[in-house]
C-alpha cells in the first residue's frame, strides 16, 4: 500500500468512537476546498455518507454531475447535482486539470451547468467550479472523458454513408453528402457546421511533438435546426490541404466561427476525401499513390516501433482468455455478428490492452473461423499493428499518444492512400506486417470461488474458510496487490454456515488507482469502488484509470487489466464471488500469498510469511493456519470501510477471525439423501461436494461446480501451441494451408509451366521447425510436358515407322 493512502485507515482508526456514528458536524464544519478530506470535526471523505459523518455541506461542494461522462471532443452540457445557486454571481467558470477554462451558467431552476472542454485525452478528470467569476473554485468534482467511439451514437453527429464521406471524390463517387444529429441535444433554432482538421507537428518522438486539433472553415451557417444537412462538397482552398483527418462540429449560430469549448455535437472522425482538392478529383488514383510514398518514405525514417510489440496469441481460444492482456476489437467482434470491414475472412480481432513502453504503440490479432491467426503475409486482410495505440496512453497529449486522433495519423489514414484509394496495399502491409506467435507465452492462470476454493499458478488446490481479510496475490515486481475477504455463508435453514465464500476483492499495482469489487448489500449486485468512492456504470462501461483499465461488460462480470499485462476477472458465482487472475511469465518467482508462488513448482505453494513452507500434503487444520497467516493488516489494507458494520467487523476486530470455527474438508458429511443428490450433481468435483456438505444447498454446490469448469476451460484455452511461423510460398507459384501451428501441413504448387523442385508438402514439427523448406518452382521442368514430349515424340516415331513400312509395301506391289 503506498503510504499516500495509509493515512485515511489510521486516520479513521483514531476519530471514529466505537460505539458507533457521532452527530453530524455543525454548519461551522464545511467542505469547501476539502473534499476527499477525512480529518477535521467532519468528513468530506466518500465514505462519510455511509458512516453518517459528512460534513452539512458534502454535497454542495463535492459535486455529482450528470450526466458525468461524455466525449473527449467536448461540447456535453451537464448540471451540476444537489447545488442550488438562487443569488446573483458574477460568473460560472468550470475548470478542468486546473489550465482549462469553459463558461457555466445558472438555469431557471437555480441549477449550475458545465460545458466540457476539448481535451486530448480519456479518462477521469478533476474539475473545480467558480461561482465568483474565477476568484475562487471551492467546488470540486470529476468528469470521465470518453473515447470516440466508445460514446453512445446518438450524443453524435452521423455522417449518412460514412462510407460514402471517406470516398467522395474518387471514380464514381460524386453528388450531395448529408448528415444528421439529435435536436434534442443541442437546443438552438440555427445551427452552425464547422469543419476541424486535427494534425500532429514537430520532430516525431521529440518534446517538440504535439497535437492539435484546429478550426477550419465553415460549412454553412444559420442553418435551421431541423437534425438534417445536405450539402455539394467543394474542394477546399490549398491553406486548408495539409489536413486530412478531421471532424465536423455543429454548434449555436450565436458562436462565433470556431468558439471552443461551447455546446457541440461532433462527427466522427474521418478521412477528409470530400474536402480534397481538384487534383485529388481529377485522378484520386495517383494522388493517393503520391501520398502513399510520402507515407512511406517517412515510415522508413522513424524508429521501429514493431520490436517491442507483444506477440500474437496463436489461437482464437488463446486470445480471448488472454484477457489481461488483449481485449475485444469492436470493429471485428465475434459476439457481435463478426462484421469485420477491414478484415474479411477474420471472425475475430483483439488489441493489445496496454501501449508499447517507449513508443506507444499497439499490437492486432485477427483470426479465422477455424481459430487460426491471418496474417498479411497471406492476405491483406490479416492483422496490422499499429504506430499509436488506438486507446492511447498517457502522457496523453503527447504524439503518438493521443487516442484516437494519433492512430489515424499513423495508421488509418495510410491504409486509405494505399489500399483503398491506391493499389499499392503491399507497400502498407510490408511495413504493419502481422506479428506471428512464435514467441508467445500465455499467461498463468489462478482462480479462487465457491466456499472458497484456491487454485494456485502452479495447479495446487487448496480449501480456507476463514472469515477475515486476506491476500491472495502480493508481487514485488511490480509492487501488485490482491487482496480478498471471506464471509460465512447461510445454511437453507438460515442458520450460519461453516464455510465461508468472498464478498469482495480489491487491487492495486504500484501507484495505480485502487479498485474494489464486492457484493452490495443486494445479494448477487456487484459493487464497484475506486479509491473508496462506489462508481456507476450507468453511462460506460469502459474507464480508462490511472494505471489500468476497467470493463463492465455484464452486470455480474468486472475485468481489471492493469499496466503490468496482468488482469482480473470478478464475478458472481452462486452467492459468492469467483476470481481468475492471469500473470505474465515475467512474474516467475515474484509472487507470494494465498495463490502460491509462480515458479511451477506446485511443492512451495504453502509458504508461510516468515519463508517456512509447508507440504502439499499438510492437514486441513494446518492448511487452515497457512490462511490465516497471509491475513491482511489494517495497515496495509485496500478495502473500504464506509459503514460502521466493515469498521466493527474487520477494522476493530483481528482481520482474521479467531472464533469462528470452519468445516474442514476431511470433517464434511452428509446425510445418505444428500450424498445421493450431491454424487448426482457433482460427478467426482470434489469441490462441489464440499459445498453442499457446507451450506446443505445443491445450488451453491452447482454454482461451485460450473466455477471449478470455467476454470478448466481457462486453463485448456491457454495451454501452450507450437508454431513455426510463417511459411513463404513458392515464387511462380502457391501453397495450400494457412495453418502453422505443430502438425500442420501445408502443400505446394506451381504454376503453369513451371515445376515443382523439392518436396510437395511440409509439416510444422514439434521442435518449432517445417520438415522441409519452401521448394522452388522451375520453368520448363514440368513432367506433365516432359511426359506429353516424351510420348509425343514417340508417336511421331511410329507414325513415321508405320508411313514408311508402307511406302516400301506400296513399291513392291
Amino acid at each position: 500500500m503506498k503510504l499516500a493512502l495509509l493515512p485515511w485507515v489510521l486516520l479513521l482508526l483514531a476519530t471514529v468512537p466505537s460505539s458507533g456514528p457521532r452527530p453530524t458536524a455543525g454548519a461551522q464544519d464545511s467542505c469547501s476546498l476539502r473534499c476527499g478530506n477525512q480529518n477535521g470535526p467532519c468528513s468530506c471523505h466518500p465514505t462519510c455518507s455511509g458512516l453518517g459523518t459528512c460534513c452539512l455541506d458534502f454535497q454542495n461542494f463535492c459535486l455529482e454531475v450528470s450526466p458525468s461522462s461524455g466525449s473527449m471532443m467536448g461540447g456535453k452540457d451537464f448540471v451540476v447535482q444537489h447545488l442550488k445557486w438562487f443569488s446573483s454571481t458574477d460568473g460560472v467558470i468550470c475548470r478542468f486539470k486546473e489550465s482549462i477554462q469553459t463558461l457555466g451558467h445558472v438555469d431557471s431552476l437555480g441549477q449550475v451547468h458545465c460545458i466540457s472542454p476539448l481535451l486530448y485525452e480519456s479518462g477521469r478528470i478533476p474539475f473545480n467550479i467558480s461561482m465568483d467569476n474565477g476568484r475562487s473554485f471551492p467546488y470540486a468534482g470529476t468528469w470521465l472523458a470518453v473515447h470516440p467511439y466508445k460514446v453512445s451514437e446518438t450524443e453524435k453527429s452521423q455522417l449518412v454513408n460514412e462510407t460514402r464521406w471517406q470516398y467522395y471524390g474518387t471514380p464514381g463517387t460524386t453528388g450531395n453528402l448529408s448528415l444528421t444529429w439529435n435536436t434534442s441535444r443541442l437546443p438552438t433554432q440555427a445551427v452552425t457546421i464547422e469543419l476541424w482538421g486535427y494534425e500532429e507537428t514537430g520532430k516525431p518522438y521529440s518534446e517538440n511533438w504535439t497535437a492539435e486539433w484546429s478550426y477550419l472553415y465553415t460549412l454553412a451557417t444559420n442553418v435551421p435546426n431541423s437534425g438534417f444537412f445536405t450539402f455539394t462538397p467543394k474542394p477546399a482552398s490549398p491553406d486548408y490541404q495539409r489536413w486530412k483527418v478531421g471532424a465536423l462540429r455543429i454548434v449555436d449560430s450565436k458562436n462565433y466561427p470556431g468558439k471552443k469549448d461551447v455546446l457541440a455535437l461532433w462527427t466522427n472522425d474521418h478521412a477528409l476525401a470530400w474536402h480534397l482538392g481538384d487534383n485529388f478529383r481529377e485522378d484520386s488514383v495517383a494522388w493517393a499513390r503520391a501520398q502513399c510514398l510520402a507515407w512511406e518514405a517517412l515510415e522508413d525514417q522513424l524508429p521501429n516501433f514493431l520490436k517491442e510489440l507483444p506477440d500474437c496469441p496463436c489461437t482464437l481460444a488463446q486470445a480471448r482468455a488472454d484477457s489481461g492482456r488483449y481485449f475485444t476489437d469492436y470493429g471485428c467482434d465475434i459476439e457481435h455478428g463478426s462484421v469485420c470491414t477491414y478484415h474479411p475472412g477474420a471472425v475475430h480481432c483483439v488489441r493489445s490492452v496496454q501501449a508499447s513502453p517507449h513508443y506507444a504503440s499497439g499490437q492486432q490479432c485477427c483470426y479465422t473461423a477455424a481459430g487460426t491467426q491471418l496474417l498479411t503475409a497471406d492476405s491483406t486482410s490479416g492483422s496490422t499493428p499499429d504506430r499509436g495505440h488506438d486507446w492511447g496512453s498517457p502522457p496523453y497529449r503527447t504524439p503518438p499518444r493521443v487516442p484516437s486522433m494519433s492512430h489515424w495519423l499513423y495508421d488509418v489514414i495510410s491504409f486509405y492512400y494505399c489500399c483503398l484509394w491506391a493499389p499499392e496495399c503491399s507497400r502498407y502491409m510490408r511495413r504493419r506486417p502481422s506479428s506471428d506467435c512464435r514467441n508467445y507465452r500465455p499467461p498463468h492462470l489462478a482462480s479462487v470461488f465457491g466456499d472458497p476454493h484456491f487454485v494456485t499458478f502452479d495447479g495446487t488446490n487448496l480449501t480456507f474458510n476463514g472469515r477475515g481479510e486476506y491476500v491472495l496475490l502480493e508481487a514485488v515486481l511490480t509492487d501488485l496487490k490482491v487482496q480478498a475477504r471471506a464471509q460465512p455463508g447461510m445454511m437453507t435453514n438460515g442458520s450460519q454456515a461453516r464455510g465461508t465464500g468472498l464478498t469482495a476483492v480489491a487491487v492495486q499495482e504500484g501507484n495505480s488507482d485502487v479498485v474494489e469489487v464486492r457484493l452490495a448489500q443486494r445479494s448477487g449486485v456487484l459493487e464497484v469502488l475506486l479509491n473508496q468512492e462506489v462508481l456507476s456504470f450507468a453511462e460506460q462501461s469502459w474507464m480508462d484509470l490511472k494505471g489500468l483499465f476497467l470493463s463492465v461488460a455484464a452486470e455480474d462480470k468486472v475485468s481489471i487489466m492493469l499496466s503490468s499485462g496482468a488482469g482480473l476477472e470478478v464475478s458472481i458465482q452462486g452467492p459468492f464471488l469467483s476470481v481468475a487472475i492471469l500473470l505474465p511469465d515475467k512474474f516467475l518467482t515474484y509472487t507470494r500469498g494465498l495463490l502460491g508462488t509462480l515458479n511451477n513448482d506446485p511443492t512451495d505453494d504453502f509458504t508461510l510469511r516468515s519463508g517456512r513452507v509447508l507440504p502439499l500434503n499438510a492437514s486441513a487444520q494446518e492448511l487452515f493456519q497457512f490462511g490465516a497467516d497471509w491475513a491482511v493488516h489494517n495497515t496495509s489494507s485496500l478495502f473500504t470501510y464506509d459503514s460502521w458494520f466493515l469498521i466493527n467487523n474487520f477494522v476493530y476486530q483481528p482481520k482474521h477471525d479467531p472464533t469462528f470455527e470452519p468445516l474442514f474438508p476431511d470433517k464434511s458429511t452428509l446425510s445418505p439423501s444428500q450424498a445421493e443428490e450431491a454424487a448426482k450433481l457433482c460427478g467426482n468435483d470434489h469441490f462441489c461436494k464440499f459445498d453442499v456438505a457446507a451450506t446443505g444447498s445443491l445450488s451453491v454446490g452447482n454454482a461451485t461446480l460450473v466455477a471449478h469448469q470455467l476454470h478448466q476451460q481457462r486453463m485448456q484455452s491457454l495451454q501452450p501451441v507450437i508454431s513455426c511461423g510463417w511459411l513463404a510460398p513458392p515464387a511462380n507459384g502457391h501453397k495450400e494451408g494457412l495453418r502453422y501451428l505443430v502438425g500442420s501441413t501445408v502443400h505446394f504448387h506451381c504454376n503453369r509451366g513451371f515445376s515443382l523442385a523439392g518436396a510437395e508438402t511440409s509439416t510444422c514439427q514439434a521442435d518449432g521447425t517445417w520438415s522441409t523448406p519452401t521448394p522452388e518452382c522451375q520453368l520448363g521442368r514440368s513432367y506433365t510436358v516432359l511426359l506429353s514430349i516424351i510420348f509425343g515424340g514417340l508417336a511421331v516415331v511410329l507414325l513415321v515407322s508405320i508411313i514408311y513400312v508402307l511406302l516400301r509395301r506400296k513399291g513392291n506391289m
